[in-house]
């Protein structure tokens, strides 16, 4: 997850079969989302994280998944914005260590990860 400038907040390694919005509802949960807006793509278009960003008073900027029957409406100009995420995720991968898996276990790689994201934000 990251704030509005593309830093990162906070992050959580799944196993490769858990689906990221299951992942996505339990770190949304734990934020203060008053009177925000939260960015994210069609994965995270499930019932339960729109209902939580609603409950909380926030702005759900997804867009539908293509199977949901009856399509939310979205401000595409702010779902623009998104490129900042995409570019934490390229900024991440440039390091070969991590984006190519080479430590085997999940602390080590969840321990290369944080040393990553301190050194964002240390920049």
């Amino acid at each position: 997850m990251v704030d509005a400038l593309g830093y990162p907040l906070c992050f959580e390694l799944t196993p490769g079969q858990v689906h990221d919005s299951v992942m996505g509802y339990d770190m949304l949960s734990k934020l203060d989302l008053q009177n925000r807006e939260i960015l994210a793509d069609r994965a995270y278009d499930t019932d339960v994280i729109v209902a939580l960003i609603k409950e909380q008073n926030a702005t759900a900027v997804i867009p539908s998944k293509r199977n949901r029957r009856k399509k939310r409406a979205y401000d595409n100009d702010t779902y623009k914005e998104r490129h900042l995420i995409e570019s934490f995720f390229n900024r991440v991968k440039q390091y070969r260590r991590l984006a190519t898996r080479y430590d085997k276990t999940a602390s080590m790689f969840k321990a290369f990860l944080a040393l990553i994201l301190i050194r964002m934000w240390l920049k």
